[in-house]
């Protein structure tokens, strides 16, 4: 991915210290079967992971089993460690949408952006779609994201707008 350069380009949008937010990713339009090619390539990639249901560690379900149960239960989330500079939590909240979001705490170089770029994009070509990267609670334009046209990940947003 050295598209990316992090002195260059993305230090600025991914520093944590600076506005101390946990970027959002959304892919819209997803199904089960989404769901479940993700937690495929999760294992197939032997990125560390846990599955929480509450306040409890479980084994990995399948996509369909925790996608219906009834709402109201609590959110499983699954916490996955691509590397030490990067911790992602998916939360199990429909099948029509995956979303995460992405604790830069440890990312501060140009290694640690190489992870990133390949988790999304590895996400990206698992699902056959782009990978938009959002400000945290604010999905109207995305600042960064895996362009399946492109197929890279590249920085998307050019400021503010009024």
């Amino acid at each position: 991915m050295a598209d990316l350069r992090w002195d260059d380009h993305v230090a600025w949008l991914l520093d944590p210290a600076g506005e101390g937010w946990l970027p959002d990713v959304c892919i819209a339009d997803t199904t089960v079967a989404d769901w479940q090619a993700l937690l495929d390539l999760l294992e197939e990639q032997d990125w560390a992971h846990e599955f929480i249901v509450g306040c409890f560690a479980l084994p990995l379900l399948r996509a369909e089993t925790v996608l219906s149960w009834p709402a109201g239960v609590v959110c499983p989330v699954l916490a996955v460690r691509p590397s030490p500079e990067i911790g992602v939590i998916f939360r199990f909240r429909s099948d029509a949408q995956i979303d995460f979001d992405i604790d830069l705490g440890q990312l501060h170089s140009q290694e640690g952006l190489d992870v990133l770029c390949g988790f999304l994009a590895a996400i990206g070509r698992r699902l056959g779609t782009s990978v938009p990267t959002y400000f945290e609670g604010d999905t109207r334009v995305p600042f960064l994201g895996y362009d399946v046209a492109a197929d890279r990940v590249r920085v998307l947003w050019t400021g503010p707008t009024e």
